[in-house]
């Protein structure tokens, strides 16, 4: 459905003129104003987003749409750091211990989440290819080596996001013992699987369900995710299922040996993902 928000201080001539676009999360909401207000995740204009954050409440429950919990949630969140924004800051205190800007936490949920609506975005087009190409074999003439995709995985890609999703969903359900700041990359799960699949026997799996439930936190299964989308494209990995919607299964790939190992190689492919 193509909606359409209305902001404060555009005009609206009747109730019945103006249209509410729907999110399937607050995230998604915010990332939208965002990209709307052509500004950047990392210095959110906090006071502005919130107008424009409860602006969008108040448009729905107008339109009797109904809106979850975590909606309600993101709104007192938003009203509470740009309360911390407008309190005066005790110039002394902060020469001797800067505060910390109340922003970060959700700056850095969303960078985390537009990362992974990015790389849905890329999984989606790679599966309309996918379907092209092998549905009408004409097409391949046209694509290069490298633009075939590879018809030997057992699992699509498109079934690697539902899983993530689905441990994500879990994830929710785990108690929380307050904020751990962690460091971990793509990097370092590549890495990670690199390791694991080294140490199985040959033609033995890993499976995808146990790797990600055993990352501590939302972060290490984003990178873990993306770090296999990786090591899928270059073939350095098979991903299969044992019957149809079993467990997915990690299996070193026909290119097992074309995993990226120096820093350089590491450091590349993190910023492809940044």
């Amino acid at each position: 459905m193509h909606l359409h928000a209305c902001y404060p201080g555009e005009a609206v001539s009747s109730p019945l003129n103006f249209h509410l676009d729907t999110y399937e999360g607050p995230l998604d909401l915010l990332l939208d104003l965002i990209r709307k207000n052509q500004i950047p995740i990392s210095d959110i204009p906090i006071a502005r987003i919130t107008s424009q954050y409860l602006a969008y409440m108040e448009q729905a429950t107008r339109l009797d749409i109904e809106l979850g919990s975590e909606f309600v949630y993101m709104a007192a969140t938003l009203v509470h750091i740009k309360s911390k924004m407008l309190l005066p800051t005790d110039p002394e205190l902060q020469a001797i211990e800067p505060e910390d800007d109340p922003r970060t936490e959700l700056v850095n949920r969303l960078q985390e989440h537009e990362r992974y609506k990015n790389a849905a975005e890329m999984l989606q087009q790679k599966r309309l290819l996918e379907e092209a190409v092998w549905s009408n074999p004409q097409i391949r003439q046209f694509l290069t080596e490298d633009e075939v995709i590879n018809p030997g995985l057992d699992v699509s890609l498109f079934d690697l996001v539902k899983t993530f999703q689905m441990v994500l969903e879990r994830a929710k359900s785990r108690p929380t013992y307050g904020v751990e700041k962690e460091d971990v990359t793509v990097q370092d799960m590549i890495r990670l699987v690199r390791n694991l699949l080294a140490g199985v026997p040959k033609g033995a799996s890993i499976s995808v369900v146990g790797l990600f439930e055993q990352q501590g936190s939302r972060r290490a299964m984003l990178c873990l995710f993306l770090a296999l989308l990786e090591l899928v494209k270059r073939q350095a990995v098979v991903l299969q299922q044992s019957e149809a919607f079993g467990d997915i299964l990690i299996q070193a790939g026909e290119k097992k040996e074309d995993v990226p190992e120096s820093e350089s190689e590491l450091a590349a492919v993190e910023g492809e993902y940044s």
